[in-house]
């Protein structure tokens, strides 16, 4: 069975909420074992209303972290108050482990290979590969994900534009600076699935009006869906085959601008890094998540 470790900016969007059902279910289902959440933008319901939700989905005790500095994203995030009243263990953020903690200590003690999937902002990811060795584990950042993560997918960038701009990497200082990190530093493979790929695939319109997904879309104004950015990378991470689950890709080498954000790609055959390419219409990626959701 492949394990995950998820990695959200569980923030003002709602397109998150679509994309944690798929997991939910997934790890529900015993198809993935889903070893833990890491929550890398901060509001003040975050924790309790990501554990809310999946106590609706009858997902109970998955590990949950925070990174406790990351207030300076902006934004009112329209849906965690009503979330948050379904949460039973974490009541405040402050209940959840640091993010870079439960980073090391879940991929200290695997065995087999984990994957991680990031929806969210890159500072955690960037924080895990500079960490040091520690009473969790000897290895340093680095040498821990080289050794226990097989590959990273990745709702950041837009790539059908070479430099471009997107808002996981380019929203602030922090995380333009924490994705030219991981990008330059980073010893395993990372898909990357651009802004172009999920903006006009819309999903979750056709939900039961008291689904708390529906609930979800419904507080953020998405009362006809909403564009499909991170359900489709978690839709492509489940599937675990970029050709099968309907892209091309582009491999090569992915770089990110510290001070402006912009991503730049160069395209080469043997590079560590594939942004993909829908083979498809946009009916096809919108269908199979629907299906997955209702």
């Amino acid at each position: 069975m492949r394990s995950f470790i998820l990695g959200t900016d569980w923030w003002t969007d709602c397109d998150d909420v679509v994309a944690l059902r798929l997991l939910a279910r997934a790890h529900k289902a015993k198809e993935i074992n889903l070893r833990g959440i890491i929550i890398n933008a901060c509001m003040e319901h975050s924790v309790a209303s990501l554990e809310g939700f999946l106590n609706t989905e009858e997902v109970y005790n998955l590990p949950l972290a925070i990174d406790l500095e990351a207030t300076d994203f902006g934004g009112n995030p329209p849906y965690q108050k009503r979330l948050s009243q379904f949460s039973k263990k974490y009541h405040s953020n402050a209940d959840a482990e640091d993010a870079v903690k439960l980073y090391r200590t879940i991929l200290a003690n695997t065995d087999s290979p984990i994957e991680l999937i990031e929806i969210g902002y890159p500072q955690v990811l960037a924080a895990l590969l500079q960490s040091k060795s520690d009473d969790i584990c000897q290895h340093d950042g680095i040498t821990l994900v080289k050794n226990k993560v097989s590959k990273i997918w990745m709702m950041a960038g837009k790539w059908d534009n070479n430099p471009d701009k997107e808002n996981n990497f380019a929203r602030n200082e922090r995380s333009r600076t924490a994705a030219d990190i991981l990008c330059d530093i980073c010893p395993v493979p990372i898909t990357f699935l651009g802004w172009e790929v999920g903006a006009n695939v819309i999903t979750g319109g056709d939900l039961e009006k008291d689904d708390p997904l529906y609930l979800a879309l419904y507080d953020h104004g998405s009362f006809n869906g909403r564009s499909s950015w991170d359900p489709m990378l978690c839709l492509l991470a489940l599937i675990g085959n970029e050709e099968k689950a309907g892209y091309s890709t582009v491999s090569g080498t992915a770089s990110v601008d510290a001070k402006t954000g912009e991503n730049y790609f160069s395209a080469k055959r043997d590079g560590l890094h594939k942004y993909v390419i829908k083979q498809k219409e946009d009916e096809y990626y919108a269908a199979a998540i629907n299906k997955l959701i209702k």
